[in-house]
């Protein structure tokens, strides 16, 4: 089989399918063609990395290689493996996602791993708030560290809420994680010991410049306005107030903007707790404490 054949074309085994599908999303420009495309070809066929793994020389028949070819077809239009397959890992757990959830990326573990350093007990009855929730990752990923831990999730969108309350009952959290319809924490109460958030921080000029798969996230999960900035401030004004003393935030932020971030931070009288960087080494989430 070419690199140009398509799947459905040719009788070939998995080890070739899975070549020239790798093939196929590289010429598309994919950033990770061959990890997608053992996804994709996964899912096609309902088999696990370890069941691909024990036999690379099945042969897949018509109706597997049409499945297959549907997916791989899609991926080259540069729709995401998160959107295609419905659901997306994040912290070694499954998330399903929805149109009004932006997909996970593993940028924002660094979230969950500043967290983690921050708070050593992991036997701590924290509570946990999440503004932003979207899918519901980062509040459920940290409880799932911390069993005694609660949380609730806010998200001005809906649909985000509910689909964040459905991937808390389907991971078995859903009893200590809540999930409800607000903007940046306004409708919460209370003093807390840890806020995450993932707020929109891209500049609105810079969004028709991303990756074709950006346009499958939600314009409002995004865009952080002109500077980029207005979502890190919106979360830094909550966690002035909804913060316990000692309590500590982590947000994330764009390339370049942790002394814009740290301003914001003064003027709202948190104290910065420091600069963590992603698996690039790009400073990627700012802790902050009260």
């Amino acid at each position: 089989m070419s690199g140009g054949a398509t799947v459905a074309a040719v009788e070939a085994t998995l080890r070739e399918t899975l070549a020239v599908a790798a093939a196929r999303l590289t010429a598309a420009g994919v950033e990770r063609p061959r990890l997608d495309a053992r996804l994709l070809v996964g899912a096609a066929l309902g088999l696990g990395r370890e069941a691909m793994a024990a036999r690379p020389e099945r042969r897949l028949d018509a109706r597997q290689r049409d499945a297959v070819e549907a997916l791989v077809r899609r991926r080259e239009a540069r729709e995401p493996v998160g959107r295609i397959l419905g659901f997306r890992e994040f912290w070694s757990l499954d998330f399903a996602l929805a149109p009004a959830t932006l997909e996970p990326r593993p940028d924002s573990e660094t979230l969950i791993e500043a967290a983690l350093d921050a708070f050593t007990d992991r036997a701590a009855a924290l509570s946990v708030v999440d503004l932003g929730s979207g899918s519901g990752c980062l509040l459920l990923a940290l409880l799932s560290e911390f069993p005694n831990a609660t949380g609730i999730g806010v998200d001005v969108a809906a649909e985000a809420v509910d689909a964040a309350a459905a991937n808390a009952r389907r991971l078995g959290l859903a009893a200590r994680a809540r999930f409800s319809v607000d903007d940046w924490g306004r409708g919460l109460a209370g003093r807390h010991d840890c806020i995450l958030a993932n707020p929109p921080y891209i500049r609105s000029s810079d969004l028709a410049g991303l990756a074709p798969e950006i346009a499958y996230d939600p314009q409002a999960a995004l865009d952080g306005g002109p500077d980029g900035l207005s979502g890190i401030a919106r979360v830094m004004e909550a966690a002035a107030r909804l913060l316990a003393p000692g309590g500590r935030a982590f947000v994330e932020i764009g390339a370049g903007q942790g002394d814009d971030a740290r301003r914001l931070a003064d003027r709202n009288r948190l104290k910065y707790g420091g600069m963590r960087a992603d698996m690039r080494g790009i400073p990627r989430v700012i802790a902050l404490i009260r």
